[in-house]
């Protein structure tokens, strides 16, 4: 195989010359060096400060590798990330590239493979893909599609995908099906090589975690908050978690599953904090004032209150909840307007337009569902009264906190947390 450019290799990734890596035993199946090819969504889109973006996902995808102990570069290209595992060997970039899956931001990952920037070893490449394929061999049909992204390559992508087409069908005498292929070869031409690579797996698109600041997630042990907390993770915020247990009158089963649940969103953003305030006393002391039918509207400004507070101190921005318009007693547009009343923060409901099956299906995707689904007694089944109000009168809960001094109970509340730090890949508990 000819040989990379070296010079320019390590004028890139700033190293000394001799540091190259020899290639691995692995490496001779395709004639090239293995790497994760990430494609950008919305981030090309951005004007001036799409450098600010660019360089948000970078610190993102280091971040997400360091779990699993594997030296990485990261090269930015135009509208692609290249990331290069040290020691080149196919395990590691697998590794990588599963990883990368999880990272907000990218739309695609791709196995691919990086050779010289010339037609023979960009013809080999294509040719050892193919190989590597025994079905398709037996009796299916492909197609090249050829990208030159500089053009001062002698050849057109056109002619690119003409000539590699006609190695293939020579070398394995397969049919060309431009239309529905059963394999297609996909060629890149670049600044300072080609990558070659047969497909991909879908990001998780969005924007890099970090790049719309940060928010406080008031986390249940049910469904619908964790895939609150993972929609709006994509669109760029670094979420806290707060949870509200029901102890002293329940157990900790709620606290396991918001540790459970947190500890899987870790996976979008890394270095998750759960907070956990025992809210039991708090509820029972909304039952004495004689809030009725009002008690869980009371409870949840309550709640609201304390995440007030608890968001000012973590430098959070807005609160965000899993509330689905007429879902339950408490999600009616009386209701929901009486909650926002409780706080000057703004509630970010990113479910609210969207139905409960609809939600179990994003829950399901993210590998949430089946830790909500788990038994537990959370707080708000707790003290709770036998008939909810749907018409909650902002003065009626006023009047309730007044005689409470919600605001003085919240500072208390937010005084009282427990912190977690739940890591992505960490044995259960």
């Amino acid at each position: 195989m000819p040989m990379l450019d070296a010079a320019a290799e390590r004028a890139e990734k700033g190293a000394a010359p001799g540091q190259d890596a020899a290639p691995t035993i692995e490496q001779t199946s395709v004639a090239g060096e293995p790497c994760v090819l990430l494609k950008l969504g919305e981030i090309v889109l951005k004007g001036k400060n799409r450098e600010l973006f660019e360089r948000r996902l970078q610190n993102n995808i280091r971040a997400a590798v360091k779990g699993l102990g594997i030296k990485i570069q990261v090269w930015q290209r135009e509208g692609v990330i290249v990331v290069r595992t040290e020691s080149g060997e196919l395990a590691e970039v697998d590794a990588v590239a599963r990883r990368m899956t999880d990272v907000m931001g990218i739309v695609w990952v791709h196995r691919a493979w990086r050779v010289a920037k010339e037609v023979d070893a960009t013809v080999q490449a294509a040719l050892d893909l193919v190989g590597q394929h025994p079905a398709l061999l037996r009796k299916g049909a492909f197609a090249i599609r050829a990208r030159r992204r500089d053009k001062r390559f002698p050849i057109t992508s056109s002619d690119l995908n003409v000539l590699v087409g006609a190695k293939v069908q020579e070398r394995y005498d397969l049919p060309v099906n431009l239309k529905r292929p059963d394999m297609v070869v996909f060629i890149e031409v670049d600044q300072r090589e080609v990558f070659v690579f047969t497909d991909g797996t879908p990001g998780a698109g969005g924007l890099p975690v970090g790049m719309s600041g940060r928010a406080l997630v008031l986390m249940s042990g049910g469904i619908d908050s964790p895939v609150a907390a993972y929609r709006m993770m994509r669109r760029g915020l670094r979420v806290d978690f707060l949870h509200f247990s029901g102890m002293p009158f329940t157990g900790p089963e709620s606290i396991y599953k918001a540790y459970a649940l947190v500890r899987e969103l870790d996976k979008f953003q890394g270095g998750s904090r759960l907070y956990v305030v025992p809210f039991g006393k708090a509820q029972q002391q909304i039952k004495s004032s004689g809030a009725d039918r009002l008690q869980i509207v009371a409870q949840r400004r309550l709640m609201l209150k304390t995440a007030e507070v608890v968001a000012h101190n973590l430098g959070g921005a807005a609160l965000i909840t899993g509330d689905s318009l007429g879902q339950v007693s408490s999600q009616t547009m009386q209701n929901i307007t009486a909650l926002d009343d409780a706080v000057g923060l703004p509630i970010l409901r990113p479910l609210i337009g969207m139905d409960k099956t609809e939600i179990m299906a994003e829950a399901r995707r993210i590998h949430t569902l089946a830790i909500s689904e788990l038994p537990d007694e959370d707080c708000c089944t707790v003290l709770t009264p036998r008939r909810a109000e749907t018409r909650a009168k902002i003065e009626d809960l006023r009047q309730i906190e007044k005689r409470l001094d919600a605001g003085e109970m919240a500072e208390q509340l937010a005084t009282s947390l427990q912190e977690h730090r739940p890591s992505y890949g960490e044995p259960p508990a």
